[in-house]
């Protein structure tokens, strides 16, 4: 029971590490630009289709990562100029319905070039093996490194944040967007690099992810739900917050799913404990949400109203 418990918690850590990376844009976005973007799961599917292809064009896993960065970079920019500039003004309902429709516009293109059948791509081979943890237990190489990647991130980000001028602006803009835009800061421009990196983390988390899950059309729907939860729990606008809230979200989804139908036996028959820990594992980051709500309407880290 420990070993899985072990096993499990690295799982939801790597979970909350690939979270994060989708939610840190996220919440840059709706926090600083008050803009809700739907279609930023597409741009984490599109990431994963574009490893998968450029390592196929390569030979190397290596290089269709690399090459994926700067692509999803450049889809954000290009999404960013054609639609989401001409949204920023729009009431919410307007920045809903255009961004669902780009999921859906973006789904069918996902689905026209690469088929509906899921993909998948192994990993590179000097990160094919196993580590051992504790005992017998051992690791996939691959997945530590998705997490070493994922928390190198998230220190990179928070040295941008707290150590850089253009970190200093998006604090700021988080606060008060009019007062920034009013000292001089040509918030445009802001946006737009906002959008652009955010894309661009997404893709790296689908890019990570692709040889752990197969790759398939509706990847970006569940983990977009998951990502709003995330800054929701961790407070709208703070990165901080975010990756608490990645961490907190993938290690209970993770270990609920495994450690629920095990303890439902203990007042269940093995059967209907099975079952009835199937239906509500999903429940509980729902529930772990509305608990911190509860506590803190504005979140782990979020700015009080």
């Amino acid at each position: 029971m420990t070993s899985l418990f072990l096993l499990q918690l690295l799982n939801g850590v790597q979970l909350g590490v690939l979270l994060f990376l989708i939610a840190a844009g996220l919440t840059l976005v709706f926090g600083i630009m008050d803009f809700v973007n739907l279609a930023h799961g597409v741009i984490y599917m599109v990431g994963a289709y574009l490893v998968v292809m450029f390592a196929s064009m390569t030979g190397s896993y290596g290089l269709g990562l690399l090459l994926t960065l700067p692509a999803t970079l450049v889809i954000g920019l290009v999404l960013e100029a054609l639609i989401f500039r001409r949204l920023y003004d729009r009431p919410h309902l307007d920045q809903v319905l255009a961004t669902f429709g780009l999921v859906m516009v973006v789904t069918e293109l996902v689905k026209i070039i690469w088929g509906q059948s899921p993909l998948s791509i192994l990993p590179p081979d000097a990160l094919s093996g196993s580590v051992p943890l504790v005992g017998a237990l051992r690791y996939p190489v691959f997945r530590l490194v998705v997490i070493a990647a994922g928390l190198a991130v998230a220190v990179g980000l928070w040295l941008v944040i707290t150590r850089t001028r253009i970190g200093m602006q998006l604090r700021a803009g988080a606060s008060n967007r009019a007062m920034v835009g009013a000292l001089g800061v040509d918030i445009g421009r802001l946006f737009t690099v906002i959008f652009a990196f955010g894309a661009m983390l997404a893709g790296f988390a689908g890019a990570m992810v692709a040889p752990i899950l197969s790759v398939d059309p509706g990847m970006g729907e569940s983990v977009l739900i998951l990502a709003f939860v995330v800054i929701v729990i961790g407070g709208i606008g703070s990165v901080k917050g975010a990756f608490a809230g990645a961490l907190l979200v993938g290690i209970v989804d993770t270990l609920g799913r495994s450690f629920g139908p095990i303890i439902l036996r203990a007042v269940m028959e093995p059967s209907a404990a099975a079952q009835t820990g199937r239906v509500l594992a999903p429940m509980l980051v729902y529930v772990l949400m509305a608990a911190i709500l509860a506590a803190r309407p504005q979140g782990l880290f979020g700015a009080r109203p």
